[in-house]
């Protein structure tokens, strides 16, 4: 089984914003050697989820999952990304495809960012 990680994130006009998305999906991929780590957007970058989707399926990935990088469940995590995904199981469906919760719902991911507030106060 070969797997891979999708980083789904909204996506900017301006380029610059995709880098701390790039650090995360490097520090991701050093973690985990053997999987396809890499980002995928919902609109404004590319690549965008289906064309990433359909490109490692290409390379044989039989799985896939997928994390949306957003602090919380809006529009786009609870509407637009059902969607894409129940396409991609159309269109793949030799894929098994699995999508986290929004990292900015996880308990951990909050903590890590509520320290990081709470070390910010040390810093003034």
């Amino acid at each position: 089984m070969k797997r891979a990680l999708i980083l789904f994130a909204h996506g900017a006009r301006a380029a610059s914003w995709a880098a701390p998305f790039e650090r995360l999906r490097d520090i991701v991929a050093a973690r985990e050697p053997e999987v396809d780590v890499s980002l995928a957007f919902l609109e404004l970058m590319s690549p965008r989820l289906p064309e990433r989707a359909a490109a490692l399926v290409a390379q044989g990935i039989t799985d896939l999952t997928v994390v949306p990088v957003f602090l919380g469940q809006g529009g786009h995590v609870l509407r637009d990304l059902p969607l894409m995904i129940d396409q991609l199981r159309v269109d793949h469906p030799q894929l098994a495809v699995r999508v986290a919760e929004a990292a900015g719902e996880n308990a951990a991911v909050l903590q890590a960012i509520a320290d990081y507030c709470v070390g910010s106060l040390a810093d003034a």
